[in-house]
């Protein structure tokens, strides 16, 4: 499963230097998924490791890739994550009580704990060995493996002779993604087209804000079959002046990505 890894760093690489690296947060996302790749292919490859499903049981081994991570922000993060990354760095006991914060309580607003663990849960995806947690809710707007908030959506043809794409959503937390309906909210399942709204511009036109206007919250839809090309993580981060139109307007994201956005 590298191949999904190299494909997102790939995708990053290319539209810096379409940017001239002047997308200071597209190239920080490149760093950040050159590191995940690191720490997933150090846990796939470890001998006599088989994730247990639990951050408790498999702190220890987790723990030995975790630098890799912390050295990439350390050396391409903004100040305030480089201070933070070389704290953690130096003091595993707060570091392991950060992972078990966020396994417990997932949030987009937790950085490290959110870029350390999802090469983590992306494993635990596709090895089956599912997340074990006390509560998981249990909506077709949330990750039916690990609860978690969608971070995009993408529109791709899976059949040949379909007219219009279907609808997938990506896990914000483990990457990994679902079917979803069409013209409903993905985050308060609003399915009255007048409450529906949608912007894009010719800059990004495979790139949409679709939000709801029920919930007032958004998320942004990368359309594959506009741009068979675009890969949902890395487009939606480089389209971000978007996010900005939608905050403008009153809308709140339905999760931030691994940046911030």
């Amino acid at each position: 499963m590298n191949s999904w890894w190299d494909k997102q760093i790939r995708r990053a690489d290319q539209l810096d230097e379409e940017s001239n690296g002047s997308n200071t947060l597209l190239k920080f996302y490149a760093h950040l998924l050159r590191s995940q790749k690191e720490i997933y292919e150090y846990l796939q490859s470890r001998r006599g490791f088989v994730p247990s499903g639990t951050v408790e049981t498999d702190l220890s081994v987790l723990s030995e890739a975790l630098p890799i991570l912390l050295h990439a922000v350390q050396a391409h993060g903004s100040e305030r994550l480089a201070t933070e990354a070389k704290r953690l760095e130096s003091d595993q006991e707060a570091l392991a009580e950060l992972l078990l914060r966020y396994w417990n309580t997932p949030s987009d607003m937790q950085f490290f704990g959110k870029a350390c663990l999802q090469p983590y849960l992306k494993l635990l995806a596709e090895t089956r060995a599912g997340p074990v947690r006390e509560e998981t809710a249990i909506s077709e707007r949330r990750c039916p493996f690990c609860g978690g908030n969608p971070q995009v959506s993408f529109f791709q043809n899976k059949e040949r002779s379909a007219e219009s794409g279907n609808r997938d959503l990506i896990c914000g937390t483990c990457l990994t993604s679902w079917e979803f309906r069409r013209v409903v909210c993905a985050n308060c399942g609003e399915e009255r087209p007048t409450k529906l709204g949608y912007f894009h511009t010719p800059e990004f036109d495979h790139v949409r804000i679709e939000a709801c206007d029920s919930c007032k919250h958004y998320i942004k839809g990368i359309d594959l079959t506009r741009f068979g090309h675009a890969v949902p993580l890395v487009d939606e981060i480089y389209a971000a002046p978007l996010d900005l139109w939608a905050c403008e307007h009153g809308y709140t994201k339905i999760e931030l990505n691994l940046v911030g956005i």
